[in-house]
This record gives structure tokens, C-alpha cells and sequence, in this order.
């Protein structure tokens, strides 16, 4: 009763704020008696309410206050308590219940809004794989799923794999249908899959190159009028004919093709016509060829087919249709947006950064490879009918200029330009050339670059090296960073001699362009003339690396290491030359050359005797044969040898001598002597000739001994007479010589004129073979001496004149196999 206010007669609207009431005081629970006992008590383990439905207020569970005091609170009018339970299920306190939640639990239950105490969800029930349809089902994932493997195996180049992939996707299929039928469900036949499988089958047939089996499976395919639009499977049909160059079927299954498909398809219309046209122009029907291109042009024109159009034309000789056909293929729209659209234009970071990446894109790239495409065949066509159109060349070429220059491939007029003078060099008319690259010095600097590294090439052959160093110096200023202009310059200072200057010119070119074979190739020629063997060496191993089948830089490295005192390296390289050009005779010479110095005598005559078979004219090597014959007594073999060396060189009396030492050192007197007699009627004064007469007649006893002595006395006498001649006249220019010395300090007799620097000229200088032979007999010796004399034989260079010589770097304008330009990049300075 002390929580009881009494209202007084003064009413105060704000009293009772103030007063403590002890029920919210937290502080104070621990001395809470109700508390601390429904605490102790487990919630969930409450003595059941002994109200029952309908309840009254008897029958309620007292509630503890908090001040300990027991006040049953009755429910008015007989409604039931609050927290009655009624069948198991506690009644809401709310009148809409939430999901999940009741105002009371039912009796042992734990709260678990989330149903979280049922345990987990019982398992799914487990598809019966035993039922046909799941079967069949199966079958087909797997059916589809070896098309994929077969496809993906095709792709990666594994045309075996792929063929095995599509034969067991068709077993597979096969046995799907025959399931299908066995189970009565024939009306579920998936067509399609069995299309894709017969179609890839096929695919896999023809990329394996076993056409009869693909075209029975395209056959297959066609016959069956269940598949809709199998039809234009004929065109692969055609095309495998094509391949099996049976033109007139395929010829027939492009129009029956071509027939099925609706004019609806128009672009797919336009591929078997330009099919059936290319077919005709391998049969040699130019006429049918040309209706069906002239047909293309007229409904869907392309470069491709104009430039068809245009050999048709040219195959028959109607030169004003030509013509026609050339102003069609370059006014063939391309399609591609102007160029300038990939150039920034303003500072909008955005628009610059989308530039930027679709500058390189897939897209863009497509359009340059057509445009490409587009200038090489206008190129190829304009250098194919120039010829044809005109009365001349030079008008011909002129008209396709023209027409050029009014079309939207402005920029290639220059470039059939110079394509003109790289004609007249075709055909041997120097001057016209030079004068029509000479209009190209006006031109903007990469026309004008172009023109004059050809022209600086042109005048390096001629060897006006002015000219050349002139207009190389003009191809350099409109271009530095033009490689070719930069060898040219390099090899005009080359022949001058300069070669550290030279050097400084390649290695410049190889900075504007690594993969300049040429210049690499004429750097470590420069090394080599400044004796830095091993920059040369590497120069030439590093071009190797990239030319791996050059006959002349492998010679060149053999020359290196044996310019370095290592055979063995040299004829390591040797062989590596004789693996790529087997019949070089002069590399042959080469190897038995080296052998020889190492010892190996045999293998040294292998390929003496392999270089003689290819070229039987080379005096060194037959001399060396000849040699060796006569060192192992077979002298009748080596007859042979030096009879060939009288026919090549019939003023040289030193063969014939031989050829008749040779007989009498096999004991055919009677042949020496005859060979002897000869050589006395053809050289009469010759001394050695007329001493074996002399000894050989005395030994045989014949009676024209006297009449050789006195010929032999008499041509000795002279012989004196001519020497001392000699001899007082090279004391009177000595004497000549030392009073002039004075006055001649400055001059340049001692100046030796480089033979080597003509193209014909086939010899190094500085390269020297020596091979020890048996010498021819001495005065005082009438028969064979057995002292061996060295004798210097010139070793010739093995690839010809042009291993020594730096490569030229003219501007290389090759537009198309049939018809290239002259790949003037590729010679080679004469040293």
C-alpha cells in the first residue's frame, strides 16, 4: 500500500515525475528475490498453467511481483489466458501471426524460428537411369560432346585425332537411332544431330585428304530429303573436286549448287560464280570465265574478281577491254574509313583514348591487310597490261598512271613510277631507268628517297662511284633512317677504301633496321679487311643464325677460322657449304685443299678428283691430280691430266714436257721420244726439250743425236747472249732509277692496280695454295729429280667472284611473284 497515491484536492498536472520507482531499477536485481528465482529456474521446464480452455480467472498461475507479493490476475469474461495452449500450438499473441514466431512454445520445445532443429533436408530423389529415356538422353550428350572434341580437335591442327572423334560420334549415333527404335520412339529422332554428325564426319574426311570417303558422306547428307538446305553442301563437294582437279565435275555441282540456293543469299550466290569463273580459267575457257567475272562486277564488285577479270582479258589480247577492267578494279569500293580518323585531333582525353585502342584493333588491322591486298594486285595488273595496251611500254605504263593518279589510290602512282624504271632495267635500257628516277628528285622524301637509293645502285654497277656516292647522299637527306641509302653510302665508301668509315655507315643501317642481312654481311667484310678476325666472325655468326642455308656466309666462315689456324673448323664449315651446294667444284678444290695441309693425302683426292668430275677445266686441280699420280708411280693415269692441261692452255710448254716425262717414266721410250720430237717442232728453242731428245737418242743409239747437240749448243749460246742483255739493261735502270730518286719521292709507281675490283675476276687476293709436286727436270738433270719444289697454284674462290663482295642496299620493291621487280638488294658490290 505504500506505492498508493491518494489524489488530494490539489490537482498538479506535473507531480509523480520525480518519484523513484524501484521496478527499473537494474542496479538492484541482485537483491531481486522473483528475479533471481525465475533466473535460477529453466524457462523451458515451467510447471504447466493449470487454466484450460475456456479458462477462468481460478485457474490462472499467480505471478511473482517484484516486491514478492502473489496477486492472481483473472482473465474477464472467460476468454482464455493469453498463453493457454489449444491442440499443441500456443494461440498468437497478435492477430496476425509472423512466420516463424508464436507468443508462447508448446511444452519441450526450444526456440527455432528457422527450423533449424528438423535436421537437414532429405536427399533428392535419384533419377532412374535404367529408363530408356534416360538413356537415350545420355547418348546424346555424348554424341554431342564428341563433335565438340572432334571440332576443337580440328582447330589445334590434330586431323588424325579429330577424324577418330567424328567416327565415334557416327557409332554413337547409329546406336542412339537404333535404341530409339527398339524402344517404339521413332517419332523423336533428333535430325538435326544426326545432320551435324554426318557433316562433320565429312568436315574431318576432306581435311585428311581421304575424299572418296567425304564425298560419300556428303552424298549421304545430300540424298536425304529429311535434311532442308543440305543442298549447298554440294559447294564442299565441288571443292573437293577441284582439289582432285576434275574440273567438269566440279564445274557441274557448283551450278547445281547454284541452282538450290535463292537469289535471296546473294552473297553466297557471288562465291560460286567467282568459283565456277577461277574453274574456267583452268580449263583454258576464258570466255565462259569472263561471264561469269563480268557478271560479279556488275552485281558485287571486288578486287579479287576485277583482277580476274583483268588476266581473262589479257589471255585473249583485247586490249580496250583491259582497259575497262583496270578502270573497274580501281574504282572497286573498299569500304574502309578514312585513315585520319585514328588521329588524335583534340585534347578530349576520352576520344584520344579510344583512338588509341582501336587504332592496333582486329578491325583495323583487316582494313590495312585489304588495303594491301588491294595495292598489290593494281601493281601486278598495271606492270601485266602496260605492255599490252599501248603501242610501247612506256606509253602503256604511262596511261595506268594516269588512270591512278584520278583514283583513290592516288599514292601508288609514284610507286608505279619507279616500277617502271625497275622495267627498263628489266630490259637492259640503263639510261631510260636513270631518267625516270631522276623525275623523282622534286618528289616528297619518301618517294624521293626510293628513287635515288636505286639510282645510287645503279651507278655503284656502272662503278661511277661519284655518281653513286652523289646520289646516295641524296637518298640519305630525304631518309636517314633509310637502311638501303645507308649501305649504298657504306659501300661507295668501301671501294675507297675507307673502311672504318664503312663500317660506321652498316652499323648505322643495322640501328634503323636489325634484320639488314645486307649490311650485316658487308660489316664483317669490312672487319676482315681491317684484320679484326673475330668482330668479323662474329658478324658472320650472327648472320648464320639468321640465314641458315647461305652458301657464302658458311664459305666465308671456313675462310675465317682458316685465316684464324683452325682446319679443322674450316672444314667443318666447308662441309656444311658442300651440304647445300653439293656440286661447287671450287669449294670441293677448297676441302682437298685443307686436307691436303693437314696430310690426309686420301681424303684430299676424294675431293680433288669430285671437284675435277664438275669442272674438268681447272688447272690447279688437274695439276694437283697429276701430282699426286706421279707421287703414287702411277704415271699412265696421270698422263691423262696433263694432256687436258695442253688442250686448256696450249702455249704452255710445261704440260707437254710432262706429258712426255710421264711416258718415260713408265718405260714407253719410244712414245717420249715421238712426244719429244713434237714438242721441238712447236717450240724449237725450248732447251729442256732438246736435252732429253740429246740423252734419249743417245740411249737408243739413233742417228739424230748430232743434229739435237747441235741445236741444244746453238739455242744455249743465244740463250747467254739474251741474258746478259738482260742483265746490262737492268744495271743501266738501276742506275737510271738512283739519279731519278730525288725528283720521284712523291710519285706512285709502287701502286698496284686492284684486279679484284672487276666482276670478272674470280681470284682473292692474298690467298695462296701451295702444293709440293714433283718438279719438271732441271738442265743438268735430264731425268727425274726426287727433291720436290713447292709450286704456287692460285686458289680460286669457291662461290665465284661474289663471295668477297659487299651486298648493295638498293630499295627492293618486289609486288608479286609472277611479276616481281628486280630484288636489287640482293647483289652483291664487286669488291
Amino acid at each position: 500500500m505504500e506505492n498508493v497515491h491518494l489524489a488530494v484536492e490539489e490537482d498538479d498536472l506535473y507531480s509523480g515525475y520525480n518519484d523513484y520507482n524501484p521496478t527499473f531499477d537494474s542496479e538492484e536485481l541482485e537483491n531481486d528475490v522473483g528475479f533471481q528465482q525465475a533466473v535460477r529456474t529453466s524457462h523451458g521446464r515451467r510447471p504447466p498453467m493449470t487454466a484450460k480452455f475456456p479458462g477462468t480467472a481460478m485457474g490462472a498461475r499467480p505471478l511473482a511481483s517484484s516486491f514478492g507479493s502473489r496477486m492472481p490476475l483473472a482473465s474477464s469474461m472467460g476468454r482464455p489466458m493469453t498463453g493457454a495452449v489449444q491442440d499443441g500450438a500456443a494461440r498468437p499473441m497478435t492477430a496476425v501471426r509472423a512466420a516463424g514466431y508464436t507468443s508462447s512454445l508448446t511444452r519441450g520445445s526450444t526456440f527455432d524460428p528457422l527450423g533449424q532443429s528438423k535436421g537437414p533436408a532429405p536427399p533428392l530423389e535419384a533419377k532412374n537411369e535404367d529408363t530408356p529415356e534416360e538413356k537415350i538422353k545420355i547418348l546424346e550428350k555424348k554424341v554431342n560432346d564428341l563433335i565438340e572434341e572432334s571440332c576443337m580437335a580440328q582447330s589445334i591442327g590434330a586431323l588424325q585425332l579429330a577424324l577418330e572423334k567424328a567416327k565415334e560420334a557416327g557409332r554413337k549415333e547409329r546406336a542412339l537411332v537404333r535404341q530409339r527404335e527398339q524402344s517404339g520412339n521413332t517419332d523423336h529422332i533428333n535430325l538435326d544431330l544426326t545432320y551435324s554428325v554426318l557433316l562433320n564426319l565429312a568436315n574431318q574426311y576432306a581435311n585428311n585428304e581421304m575424299y572418296p570417303e567425304a564425298l560419300n558422306s556428303y552424298q549421304v547428307i545430300v540424298k536425304n530429303k529429311m535434311f532442308s538446305n543440305a543442298g549447298r553442301l554440294k559447294v564442299n563437294m565441288a571443292n573437293i573436286y577441284f582439289k582432285q582437279k576434275n574440273y567438269p565435275k566440279a564445274i557441274k555441282f557448283y551450278r547445281m549448287a547454284l541452282d538450290q540456293i535463292s537469289n535471296t543469299h546473294k552473297e553466297m550466290r557471288i562465291k560460286i560464280m567467282q568459283n565456277i569463273g577461277v574453274v574456267f580459267v583452268r580449263t583454258g575457257q576464258y570466255s565462259d570465265a569472263i561471264t561469269s567475272f563480268e557478271h560479279i562486277m556488275s552485281e558485287s564488285p571486288n578486287i579479287r574478281t576485277g583482277f580476274n577479270l583483268i588476266l581473262c582479258y589479257y589471255a585473249i589480247g583485247d586490249r580496250e577491254r583491259m582497259k575497262k577492267a583496270f578502270q573497274k578494279l580501281i574504282s572497286v569500293p573498299l569500304g574502309i574509313d578514312d585513315e585520319d580518323k585514328y588521329i588524335p585531333t583534340n585534347d578530349d582525353t576520352t576520344s584520344n583514348m579510344v583512338i588509341e585502342a582501336i587504332k592496333n584493333d582486329k578491325l583495323h588491322q583487316m582494313e590495312r591487310d585489304l588495303k594491301v591486298l588491294a595495292e598489290k594486285y593494281i601493281m601486278t595488273a598495271a606492270k601485266l597490261i602496260a605492255p599490252a595496251i599501248e603501242t610501247s611500254f612506256a606509253a602503256g605504263f604511262d596511261w595506268c598512271v594516269d588512270m591512278v593518279k584520278s583514283s583513290q589510290y592516288v599514292e601508288l602512282a609514284n610507286d608505279l613510277e619507279i616500277n617502271k624504271a625497275i622495267t627498263y632495267l628489266r630490259q637492259k635500257d640503263f639510261n631510260q631507268a636513270v631518267e625516270t628516277l631522276k623525275t623523282f628528285e622534286k618528289k616528297d622524301s619518301r618517294v624521293k628517297s626510293a628513287a635515288a637509293t636505286n639510282l645510287s645502285f645503279l651507278y655503284f654497277l656502272e662503278k661511277d662511284y661519284d655518281q653513286a656516292d652523289r646520289y646516295a647522299d641524296l637518298a640519305m637527306n630525304a631518309d636517314r633512317y633509310n637502311p638501303a641509302a645507308l649501305i649504298n653510302k657504306g659501300n661507295t665508301v668501301f671501294v675507297k677504301q675507307d673502311y672504318e668509315k664503312a663500317a660506321e655507315f652498316y652499323k648505322e643501317a643495322l640501328r634503323n633496321d636489325s634484320s639488314c642481312t645486307e649490311a650485316l654481311y658487308n660489316l664483317g667484310l669490312t672487319y676482315k679487311r681491317l684484320n679484326r678476325l673475330g668482330e668479323a666472325l662474329d658478324c658472320f655468326l650472327k648472320l648464320h643464325a639468321i640465314l641458315r642455308n647461305s652458301a657464302q656466309v658458311m664459305y666465308q666462315l671456313a675462310h675465317l677460322y682458316e685465316l684464324l689456324e683452325d682446319p679443322q673448323q674450316a672444314i667443318e664449315w666447308l662441309m656444311q657449304v658442300i651440304s647445300v651446294t653439293p656440286t661447287d667444284p671450287q669449294a670441293l678444290a677448297k676441302l682437298g685443299e685443307l686436307h691436303d695441309g693437314e696430310g690426309d693425302k686420301s681424303q684430299a683426292f676424294q675431293y680433288y678428283y669430285e671437284s675435277f668430275r664438275y669442272f674438268p677445266s681447272n688447272i690447279d686441280v688437274i695439276e694437283w691430280l697429276g701430282a699426286y699420280y706421279i707421287e703414287t708411280q702411277f704415271c699412265e693415269k696421270a698422263i691423262q691430266y696433263f694432256e687436258r692441261a695442253t688442250l686448256i692452255q696450249p702455249t704452255q710448254v710445261k704440260w707437254q714436257l710432262m706429258v712426255a716425262s710421264c711416258y718415260r717414266r713408265s718405260g714407253n721410250y719410244q712414245k717420249a721420244l715421238e712426244t719429244y720430237k713434237d714438242i721441238h717442232r712447236k717450240f724449237p728453242e725450248n732447251v729442256e726439250c732438246l736435252r732429253f731428245l740429246v740423252r734419249l737418242c743417245t740411249d737408243m743409239g739413233l742417228k739424230e743425236v748430232q743434229d739435237y747437240a747441235t741445236k741444244l749448243k746453238k739455242v744455249e749460246k743465244m740463250k747467254e747472249i739474251r741474258e746478259q742483255r738482260v742483265k746490262s739493261g737492268r744495271e743501266g735502270s738501276a742506275r737510271g732509277r738512283r739519279e731519278g730518286r730525288e725528283g720521284s719521292a712523291g710519285s706512285a709507281d709502287d701502286v698496284k692496280a686492284d684486279s679484284g675490283h672487276s666482276s670478272s675476276s674470280s681470284s682473292i687476293k692474298g690467298e695462296r695454295l701451295s702444293a709440293k709436286m714433283r718438279s719438271l727436270p732441271g738442265s743438268n738433270e735430264p731425268y727425274e729429280t726426287s727433291s720436290p719444289k713447292e709450286l704456287d697454284a692460285s686458289y680460286v674462290d669457291p662461290l665465284g667472284p661474289q663471295m668477297e663482295r659487299p651486298k648493295t642496299g638498293a630499295k627492293r620493291r618486289v609486288e608479286d611473284d609472277d611479276f616481281a621487280d628486280a630484288d636489287l638488294g640482293d647483289d652483291l658490290l664487286p669488291e
